[in-house]
C-alpha cells in the first residue's frame, strides 16, 4: 500500500470520509472505499488514474460533498487498497462492480467520473451488468482507450519506434521515485502537468504520484501499455463527457478526440488551453462543475422518473383495489 497519499494539510489536503468501509472484488481483492456527504444525495463515484489514490480527487470531493454523496475508492495497489498479482482490465472493471455494490442500493443511480486509468476503469466495467444498472451518466478525464505508448509525448522526439520502446521503459520503469524533491517536482511537472500549475498543485501530485510504491507502478504500467478497450469505448452508451489538457504529454489529445468520434452518446467536450494530464487538480471547478451537470442533467432525472414511475404504479393499484371494492360494493 501507499505510504504517503496526500499532504497533511493545504487547500489539496483531502476532506475526512463521512465513513469508511472495504469492497471485495471478484477475486477477493480488498478494496478501501470513502463515502462523503449526505447519505440521501445525489450519488458521484469517483475513480483515480495510475499511480494516485482518493487523495487525487480532494478538490472535488470538497466542493461535492456539500449536496452530493460522493464515493471514492483506491484502485488495488494504490492508496490503502492492498496490492494484488491480479492486474489487468479485468481486474479494473471487477473493482469497480465490488464499489458500485458496497455503497449503491439495488437500481440507484450514480454518475461516475474517472480520471487517466480510472477512465479507462469506466470503459473496461461498460457491458457489465452492475455498471449498465447505476450509471447515469460518466465523465471521462485525460484518458484513452488504447495506443498509450506510442502517442505518449513525454519524451520530446518525433514519433515512431524508437520513441514508443524508450518511452515503454521510462513509465514502466522499477526504479523508486525516492522523496519529493525540487528535482522530483520539475520532473513530474514536465511529464504531467501543465506551465502553468502552481506549486501548491505540483507539490500535492508529486506527494501523491511518489507514494505509490514501485511495484504497484510497474505492474499497472504493463496493462496500460498493451491497453485496447476500443471495444469498451462503442460499450459506454450512458451520456459521457470528455475533458481533455492542450498540452497533456501522458495522454494528448488525440486520445480525447478519438473518444469523442466513437463514444456512442457524447455529451460533450472540452479541450482545456495550456492543461496537463492532471486536470481535476489543474482545473478543480471546470471539472467539478461538469460533474454537477451531469448529475442534474441525468442523475437527478433518472431519480426523478423512476419516483414518477413508482407513483404511477401504486396509483394504479390503488385505482384497481378501488375498482375491485366498487365490483364487491355492487
Amino acid at each position: 500500500m501507499s505510504r504517503l497519499t496526500h499532504e497533511a494539510q493545504g487547500a489539496y489536503a483531502p476532506p475526512v470520509p463521512a465513513r469508511e468501509l472495504i469492497a471485495h472484488s471478484a477475486d477477493g481483492a480488498r478494496l478501501h472505499v470513502e463515502v462523503h456527504g449526505p447519505e440521501d444525495a445525489p450519488a458521484v463515484v469517483l475513480a483515480h488514474g495510475w499511480t494516485c489514490s482518493t487523495a487525487f480527487w480532494a478538490a472535488q470531493i470538497r466542493d461535492l460533498a456539500a449536496d452530493h454523496r460522493v464515493i471514492a475508492y483506491d484502485q488495488r495497489g494504490h492508496g490503502r487498497s492492498p496490492a494484488s498479482d491480479a492486474c489487468s482490465t479485468e481486474a479494473l472493471a471487477d473493482d469497480l462492480e465490488a464499489v458500485l455494490a458496497a455503497t449503491l442500493a439495488p437500481g440507484e443511480k450514480a454518475v461516475l467520473a474517472g480520471h487517466s486509468m480510472g477512465g479507462m476503469t469506466l470503459m473496461a466495467a461498460s457491458a457489465r451488468p452492475r455498471f449498465q444498472e447505476h450509471a447515469a451518466a460518466a465523465l471521462l478525464c485525460s484518458t484513452g482507450s488504447t495506443r498509450l505508448v506510442e502517442e505518449s509525448r513525454v519524451l520530446p522526439w518525433r514519433a515512431g519506434r524508437l520513441r514508443t520502446r524508450l518511452t515503454g521503459a521510462v513509465l514502466g520503469s522499477r526504479a523508486p521515485l525516492g522523496p519529493v524533491t525540487p528535482v522530483a517536482r520539475r520532473i513530474l511537472k514536465y511529464a504531467t502537468m501543465g506551465p502553468g500549475s502552481s506549486p501548491a498543485m505540483v507539490e500535492a501530485c508529486a506527494r501523491i504520484v511518489h507514494a505509490c510504491p514501485r511495484g504497484v507502478r510497474h505492474a499497472w504500467s504493463a496493462v496500460l501499455s498493451t491497453l485496447d478497450l476500443d471495444a469498451g469505448v462503442r460499450e459506454l452508451r450512458v451520456p459521457t463527457a470528455v475533458i481533455a489538457g492542450s498540452v497533456d504529454r501522458m495522454t494528448p489529445v488525440v486520445h480525447a478526440r478519438a473518444l469523442v468520434a466513437a463514444l456512442p452518446n457524447c455529451v460533450g467536450s472540452t479541450e482545456l488551453p495550456g492543461l496537463g494530464h492532471m486536470t481535476p487538480v489543474e482545473a478543480p471547478e471546470l471539472v467539478t462543475a461538469r460533474i454537477r451537470e451531469l448529475v442534474a442533467t441525468y442523475a437527478v432525472e433518472s431519480v426523478r422518473a423512476e419516483q414518477t414511475e413508482r407513483i404511477a404504479e401504486t396509483t394504479g393499484i390503488a385505482e384497481t383495489a378501488e375498482t375491485v371494492e366498487i365490483k364487491e360494493g355492487a
